[in-house]
């Protein structure tokens, strides 16, 4: 009984030794997404809104208030979370909601009471074009629960979050001790294909690209 125990040890031992010392795959390149920057955030929406991603394009302070009260009163926001990070107090966002009659709840508080938000608010560190994923770092001032318990996450992005690559994307992040990788809505599909959204995460996903 020891001797066929050893051996079949013996052989994960080896076959781990041997994957160990394979080299670690090199990332394909992958095509660029042409054009300028207006092409490239253009090309990112349409990506989002393949993957139930709902998109929308700002140009400035005003527009960003309107969309924010639109969003408010479609998606029935009464209470909302967001990063309280410099890219978001410079847009007022906080400020925004508060007029808009929103109560605002810190990211610090309990789960069980981020996750009776209807909103939460977060930037992005980096943005895939190809597939409209967006990369989020944890960090003191943005929350990971912040886009993962609230009913409806919106993300804003600036063009110049956009990376070339997946490469580039990776490596911005690389050296971040947790990142959460975010491609469209939240879903799931079950024994016989019936796909739901939402199930584990927010039901509703609005990115917006922030040009102002």
């Amino acid at each position: 009984m020891n001797s066929s125990r050893d051996a079949i040890l013996n052989r994960v031992h080896n076959a781990l030794r041997d994957s160990a010392r394979q080299a670690m795959p090199i990332l394909p390149d992958e095509p660029r997404v042409p054009g300028d920057a207006n092409a490239r955030v253009a090309a990112t929406l349409a990506a989002i809104e393949r993957v139930s991603g709902k998109t929308r394009r700002i140009q400035n302070p005003i527009e960003l208030s309107s969309a924010l009260a639109e969003l408010v009163r479609a998606e029935n926001i009464r209470k909302a979370t967001l990063w309280e990070n410099q890219f978001l107090r410079e847009l007022g966002i906080a400020n925004i909601l508060s007029a808009l009659d929103v109560e605002l709840v810190s990211p610090r508080a309990d789960k069980h009471t981020l996750a009776q938000c209807d909103l939460g608010v977060t930037g992005a560190d980096a943005v895939l074009p190809q597939t409209g994923t967006l990369a989020l770092r944890t960090t003191s001032e943005q929350g990971e629960v912040v886009s993962l318990l609230p009913r409806v996450h919106l993300a804003i992005f600036r063009p110049t979050d956009l990376c070339a690559d997946l490469r580039e994307m990776l490596t911005c992040i690389k050296h971040d001790a947790h990142a959460v990788l975010i491609t469209g809505s939240s879903r799931t599909t079950d024994i016989e294909k019936t796909l739901a959204l939402g199930v584990h995460g927010p039901k509703v996903f609005h990115v917006w690209s922030y040009e102002g």
